[in-house]
């Protein structure tokens, strides 16, 4: 039996995540709406350690300021009454037909303006809350029509709006963090930043990038036909993985947002595998909390919303538990070692030797017997084979 989970294993949800009444666009909601704070006590006595919310999750878009604070304060309380965190805020700039065209992009300027102001607002709200990551996912910042969307002005305004948020955090002294989350379409035909790599570069082009880093998603890296953990594995080495969802998918269609493993079991193998056990040869680490951004089936009432979450957390726990006995397998390790694994992180370069020296070095190319050299079998079948028996086994 897999152990319970505990607040050490900072497992956290999205409100909008058990939340989530089940309407969709073909169908309206099939089971109750509660209030906000009705979901704080049950997912603590679940194990989780902490929840995550959209403004517009916990407060009624438009609604007046004395109504927001009163329901922000019966919010707060309830999460602090179960024990848990608010570890991450975002902002809801997709629901209202306001952001049909984008928020930060939109080809309207007064409907950007309006979306920053709206954004900042909930900069304040995460600081006051004591949430250290601002996720920012631009779901409706794209197009369905190439001539539509001028994409050099639109990065430009993307950009700007983003480094305007980060300056705003540095000026107001607040210990936050803006994670990106990258999705390639859905709601919009195409949506700007598809991806990981896409993130990384416009976060390389900001004046504030010291502060802004990555929330990838499993579902979205794999409706891109990606590979989820070499996603994060280039975010943590290029020191942008500030925070992460998880969820399942399957294949290259809408976003499902499943349970997490109920996807691509051997990629949330291999994706807690690096999470926990990090990269083979050493290097960045990731601490961060392990966030689940998954819908419970439609097809479930509110005891299926409970049970999906737990079995979100033990999926993590089970694979984790494999991912620690596969890397201490003496077996696995000569496997590594045939396999060339390690080998990988020995400098291509000896140190100090300069290209001259390298040029110079006949063994590497004049007198290098590639022929011999191609014999050498890498059994990475084998390797992998050894995995799937931990997984399955």
């Amino acid at each position: 039996m897999v152990r319970k989970p505990t607040k050490d294993d900072h497992f956290s949800f999205g409100l909008w995540t058990v939340g989530w009444t089940a309407r969709d666009q073909f169908g309206d909601a099939s089971r109750q709406e509660l209030n906000p704070w009705d979901y704080a006590t049950k997912l603590a006595e679940l194990g989780a350690w902490g929840v995550t919310f959209h403004d517009d999750d916990v407060v009624p878009f438009g609604s007046d300021d004395a109504t927001r604070a009163d329901i922000l304060r019966t919010f707060k309380k309830a999460v602090d009454d179960a024990g848990l965190v608010i570890e991450m805020v975002t902002t809801n700039t997709f629901t209202h037909p306001v952001f049909k065209d984008g928020a930060l992009t939109s080809n309207d300027r007064s409907v950007r303006r309006f979306g920053l102001r709206k954004l900042l607002r909930n900069v304040d709200l995460a600081a006051e809350v004591g949430a250290s990551t601002f996720v920012m996912w631009g779901g409706r910042e794209g197009s369905e029509y190439d001539g539509a969307k001028d994409v050099n002005a639109a990065l430009n305004r993307y950009a700007e709006g983003i480094d305007t948020v980060a300056a705003y955090i540095k000026e107001q002294g607040y210990d936050l963090k803006i994670a990106l989350e990258p999705k390639p379409n859905e709601p919009r035909g195409d949506i700007l930043l598809p991806t990981v790599g896409h993130a990384l570069g416009l976060i390389a082009k900001l004046d504030n990038e010291d502060i802004v880093g990555l929330n990838p998603e499993t579902g979205h890296e794999q409706m891109a036909g990606l590979n989820y953990t070499h996603g994060i594995g280039q975010a943590l080495w290029a020191g942008k993985l500030f925070h992460i969802d998880l969820n399942g998918q399957r294949s290259i269609k809408y976003d499902q947002d499943l349970v997490f493993g109920h996807g691509d079991l051997l990629s949330a193998f291999f994706t807690v595998d690096l999470l926990e056990n990090g990269f083979l040869g050493g290097g960045p680490t990731y601490d961060g909390p392990r966030h689940y951004d998954y819908k419970p089936s439609r097809t479930e009432g509110l005891q299926g919303v409970w049970d999906s979450a737990a079995a979100n957390m033990e999926m993590y726990l089970l694979l984790a538990e494999k991912a620690k006995a596969y890397r201490a397998d003496p077996e696995v390790q000569r496997a590594f070692e045939q396999a060339g694994v390690l080998e990988l992180s020995q400098p291509t370069l000896s140190e100090g030797e300069s290209i001259s020296d390298f040029l110079a070095d006949r063994s590497a190319f004049e007198d290098f017997d590639a022929d011999a050299a191609a014999e050498r079998e890498f059994g990475f079948v084998r390797l992998n084979q050894l995995a799937m028996a931990h997984l399955v086994g």
